[in-house]
């Protein structure tokens, strides 16, 4: 007797926290609803197969070993149709990976189908395993949307009357009065536990694959409104940088005038501070093109096309001069440079851990660099006590610090919204020795320039490449 096809749904260290990974909401939700089409027509491929060998092994034993005729010719020729679309299929979902609801009702109305014909071949109604049409009833209200569902209980219902109207009579005895030892009540037996079992493994999978899916979901909708809480702190300190930069640029042309004063040129005192004023405002400067470039605006002079080596080199030599740092080790094992575009947000989102961790070890230091499976490692550690086990837990969250003051945690939400943007991730924990540990991971297809023969492909790139950030913190305020 026929057996049917049925769908089932579908490393960090104990101290180590990990964030970053960019997921957008939209798509986030739309990934997930194919794979979880892509899995459940996987699912049924599978259980085709076994649907398949069930039937061969069902109309064998009651052929030969309950002496039934049945006409093997035909139902097997029904089989390898249903062996023959099982293939297809299976092609079919190894180079398309969206599944839609059209496809899944077409595969349940292939088993339908399948069914239907081994009933005919059978017996028709009086065959036992003709309930097994609701199972394919129940896998629709599960699997397809309520139309297609309802689609499903009309043809299943027309088939079950066709039977009952027009097929091949089986020569089983309807001696109920045997009980167990009635063949018909045996195949009832057969086809209620076969029912109960798959139902049960079809709902349970189900159940345990929803409960992911919705978790997921929740931690997309998480992210979601924490990158719209970055938006609203991008307008405002947008605001304050465009406010900023006119006073700037005054401040650094008045300093400029100033250095070509008499009294001040022949002043080496007086001539180094002006120096050292014109050097702090160009580091707010800096900052300020940093705030526009995350917020999604560019000043035309915070990105420059650079080297790896040389943009980290001079992000670590400029942090070292401007920060009262007593022992700082900086190691670049990068290996082969490769050209990028010196890019404000990922320097600002350095420096940021930089000072984190200065805060909580000033007295020692450690940055090292490095090309780890075509990613940009930079991995900081300082001496300090450590984070929490709740920072840890809920890392990447705004306000989580243990510094207890308004504002405090916003850095590594910060930095790890940043590395979201390229693709990146942040992974936070403490070192056995005590202290902590921040490692960056950023692709380096996301910040690295491809190296053209044409010197104004090459110029097109960097263009390209600063501008990354740009429009990819523009993307998402639009999504939140």
């Amino acid at each position: 007797m026929p057996t049917p096809a049925t769908p089932k749904m579908p490393a960090a260290t104990e101290s180590v926290a990990v964030a970053g990974e960019l997921h957008a909401p939209r798509a986030g939700v739309a990934s997930l609803d194919n794979a979880t089409g892509h899995q459940n027509m996987q699912q049924l491929i599978q259980l085709r197969w076994f649907a398949v060998v069930g039937q061969v092994v069902t109309i064998l034993v009651v052929h030969y070993g309950f002496a039934i005729r049945l006409p093997l010719d035909h139902m097997l020729q029904v089989l390898t149709c249903l062996a023959l679309f099982n293939m297809v299929s299976l092609l079919r979902s190894r180079s398309h990976r969206r599944v839609t609801n059209g496809e899944l009702f077409l595969a349940l109305l292939v088993d339908v189908a399948t069914l239907t014909a081994q009933l005919y071949l059978s017996g028709g109604a009086t065959n036992p395993f003709v309930f097994l049409f609701l199972l394919q009833v129940t896998l629709g209200a599960v699997l397809l949307k309520p139309w297609s569902t309802w689609t499903i209980v009309v043809i299943t219902s027309i088939c079950f009357a066709g039977l009952a109207l027009f097929s091949r009579p089986l020569a089983l005895p309807l001696d109920h009065n045997r009980g167990l030892w009635s063949p018909y009540i045996q195949g009832m037996l057969v086809c209620f536990a076969l029912n109960a079992a798959l139902l049960v493994i079809f709902i349970t999978r189900i159940s345990r694959n929803l409960r992911a899916r919705d978790a997921r979901l929740a931690d997309m909708r998480q992210r979601a409104s924490e990158e719209e809480h970055i938006v609203r702190m991008g307008l405002l300190a947008s605001g304050a940088a465009h406010e900023l930069g006119t006073p700037l640029a005054t401040l650094a042309v008045i300093l400029g005038d100033w250095r070509r004063l008499p009294h001040f040129s022949s002043d080496p005192e007086l001539l180094t501070e002006v120096a050292e004023m014109e050097l702090q405002i160009q580091r707010c400067k800096s900052i300020v093109s940093g705030i526009l470039l995350s917020a999604g605006e560019a000043r035309g002079e915070s990105s420059e096309e650079t080297t790896v080596s040389t943009f980290l080199d001079d992000l670590i030599e400029e942090w070292r001069t401007t920060r009262p740092i007593e022992d700082f080790e900086y190691d670049n094992h990068f290996g082969r440079d490769l050209p990028m575009v010196s890019d404000s947000a990922l320097k600002q989102m350095i420096c940021n851990v930089l000072d984190n961790a200065l805060e909580a070890s000033p007295h020692w230091l450690r940055l090292e660099a490095a090309n780890d499976a075509d990613a940009l490692t930079i991995t900081v550690t300082d001496a300090g006590p450590g984070f929490l086990p709740a920072i840890l837990k809920e890392f990447g969250k705004p306000y989580q610090s243990s510094k207890g003051r308004p504002g405090g945690g916003l850095g590594l939400f910060l930095v790890v919204n940043v590395a979201r943007t390229v693709g990146g991730r942040v992974a936070a924990g403490n070192r056995p020795e005590g202290g902590a540990i921040v490692k960056i991971t950023l692709p380096l297809a996301a910040i690295v320039l491809e190296e053209e023969e044409d010197e104004d492909n090459d110029g097109q790139a960097a263009e390209a490449l600063g501008n990354a950030t740009t429009e990819t913190q523009g993307h998402d305020r639009n999504r939140s």
